[in-house]
């Protein structure tokens, strides 16, 4: 086999040739079978198809030599059997497709009743939440406007934010922490805010040493 032969190896490939018979046809079969391919041979000449046949099978491919008048034939079945085949393959993808949505659709209803279930217990618990804290200002004799600074000092906000939410200055909203946080009996927003989550995360901590 030459070179170039190698470089273009069609070994477990089959190739099918029309006018296999005469001329370039039937040397396209055997450059074809050189290269590693097996041969579909189709052509008038019965004779010259048994050629081809013989010539093809002496590189040890094999080769299927078809009349032209049968591949004809052929021909005029293979649409309806690639329609066939179309159609069960649609059924098949569109099967897959539906149980595919179908599983999804039964997680987003999973995810749909979990995520209910948490805002409904996030409710309760953020309702207490709410009522121990406003206890405890109560219970520190914050005025109204230290209730609000506190609750913005525990969502986060800084000083500078405090202030543009109450329309005041920063040395007004300065001075309502200082005096809450002596009230509280607190060094800081720090501390402000450990007070509170020390009673939320000792659940948790309780859980763990159990488990």
């Amino acid at each position: 086999m030459s070179d170039w032969v190698k470089r273009f190896a069609l070994d477990g490939k089959t190739a099918l040739v029309t006018g296999a018979t005469k001329g370039i046809g039937m040397e396209t079969c055997i450059i074809l079978a050189d290269a590693g391919a097996d041969i579909a041979a189709v052509g008038r000449d019965r004779d010259g198809l048994a050629e081809v046949k013989a010539a093809v099978e002496s590189k040890d491919r094999r080769c299927v030599a078809i009349p032209a008048d049968m591949a004809i034939e052929l021909l005029k079945i293979v649409p309806g059997v690639i329609v066939g085949v179309a159609v069960v393959l649609l059924f098949r993808i569109s099967y897959r497709q539906r149980e595919e949505q179908l599983a999804l659709l039964r997680d987003l209803e999973v995810a749909r009743i979990q995520g209910q279930r948490w805002r409904s217990e996030a409710r309760t618990l953020l309702a207490g939440l709410g009522e121990a804290i406003d206890g405890q200002f109560s219970r520190w004799n914050l005025t109204e406007a230290e209730r609000e600074v506190a609750l913005l000092l525990l969502k986060g906000l800084s000083l500078k934010e405090i202030a543009a939410v109450r329309a005041t200055t920063e040395r007004t909203i300065r001075a309502q922490a200082r005096s809450l946080y002596t009230k509280a009996g607190v060094t800081g927003r720090a501390a402000l805010s450990a007070f509170f989550l020390e009673d939320l995360l000792a659940p948790i901590e309780a859980a763990n040493r159990q488990a």
